[in-house]
């Protein structure tokens, strides 16, 4: 029996997914990868312990974290969700543990744990994996395809493209009649050298609230100052939402954060009887907030505020401070890559894709998966797990 040979294209998290959940007689599996070593990316994340998922297990709640592609991944992860996944590992002996911010890594802490247990399914399922072969064109003739590549020419009667943010494979793609929406940057932190957090690098916030000024863009949460500005979740966070909106202004910006969450008036009400209450206690020592020492010291540099017992503090001081408090304005002049996390919004636009399969609505048997789509996610294992889950629903494709 002549078996249909089916190639993949890329061998980051998706492909191998894939790879590992192909259980048939029926076709010929290649697994195409153009560099030495697969799964880096999966290697390096999470400080190298890899992010695995979040356990967040309802649906309609899970696509809250996709700035792209929600609408489309509902019907995905009806079908496979981060249940499934911490299942599906656990049946393969890789034990993972969820932390107490809802993110799950491997019982080990090491990505190699993950990395093993991929490349275990894969070869169990007979699948040829080709490494460095880098795929140079892909052409569609008379219902089967042919692949050029560095090494070889190989034919097939399915391609999977799973080769992530590839600006190579991207052209390819688009040569072939796909539209690509231009990828920028989605996850990033801010660059800022305004002189309220001048030298604070180190210095975290537990609750912020962040508002791109002039926008609906907005996000509550932690904050980090750096020395060469902001991070933090809160931050990464909007950085994904924002993220196109952000590129088109050359990341420059302004930046509104209220540092207490509290508005105006309760936070300017707090300060008078904070005032009343210790009237002989030095304006430095007070401590409200639960702001940092060095951030609240900071802060009344910036308004050149003195040295001075609480009863010298005027009304129109106290307001300064509730004003700076509740509604600082930080001119943003850059961005800055969040450690090594890459990920990019834009890809293969998603109206051309059959979220039942994933096929391509315009080729058929042609397929793809991961971020070669126009799909991203907030840091937390959310990117994983849209990878596990499109390409766990690819694979009944083949089985």
């Amino acid at each position: 029996m002549i078996l249909k040979h089916l190639i993949i294209i890329g061998g980051g998290a998706s492909g191998f997914f894939l790879s590992s959940n192909i259980k048939t007689s029926n076709w010929k599996i290649s697994l195409l990868e153009q560099s030495k070593n697969p799964l880096q990316k999966l290697k390096i994340s999470g400080g190298g312990r890899c992010n695995v998922t979040n356990a967040c297990y309802k649906p309609k709640d899970l696509i809250k974290n996709y700035p792209r592609g929600n609408k489309e991944l509902l019907n995905i992860f009806s079908k496979f969700q981060p249940l499934d996944t911490l299942q599906w590992f656990e049946k393969r002996g890789i034990h993972l543990k969820i932390e107490n911010d809802s993110r799950v890594f491997p019982e080990t802490n090491s990505s190699q744990t993950i990395i093993d247990g991929l490349l275990s399914e894969t070869k169990k399922n007979n699948v040829e994996i080709h490494y460095e072969t880098t795929v140079l064109d892909l052409n569609n003739k008379d219902n089967k395809f042919e692949i050029i590549t560095n090494k070889d020419i190989y034919y097939a009667n399915a391609v999977v493209v799973a080769t992530g943010s590839s600006k190579k494979v991207w052209n390819i793609i688009e040569k072939l009649g796909h539209k690509i929406i231009p990828p920028v940057p989605s996850l990033f932190t801010f660059n800022c050298n305004h002189p309220l957090i001048k030298n604070l690098q180190g210095i975290s916030l537990a609750e912020t609230d962040l508002n791109i000024l002039n926008t609906p863009f907005k996000e509550r949460g932690p904050l980090l100052i750096t020395h060469w500005g902001l991070s933090g979740p809160a931050i990464l966070k909007l950085s994904s939402w924002a993220a196109r909106y952000l590129a088109d202004l050359d990341y420059k910006f302004q930046l509104r954060i209220n540092w207490i969450t509290e508005n105006f008036d309760d936070a300017r009400e707090l300060l008078t009887n904070y005032k009343n209450a210790h009237p002989k206690m030095d304006i430095y020592n007070i401590k409200i907030y639960n702001l940092p020492q060095r951030f609240w010291l900071n802060l009344l540099n910036h308004l050149n505020i003195i040295k001075k017992p609480l009863f010298e503090i005027s009304k129109k001081e106290i307001n300064r401070i509730a004003e700076s408090l509740t509604n600082s304005k930080l001119d943003i002049i850059g961005k800055s890559t969040f450690k090594n996390e890459f990920v990019t919004c834009g890809g293969v636009d998603l109206k051309e894709i059959d979220f039942n399969n994933m096929q391509s609505k315009l080729i058929p048997n042609l397929f793809f998966t991961g971020e070669v789509l126009n799909i991203d996610a907030i840091t937390g294992g959310f990117n994983f797990q849209a990878c596990w889950s499109e390409s766990y629903i690819l694979s009944k494709q083949f089985n």
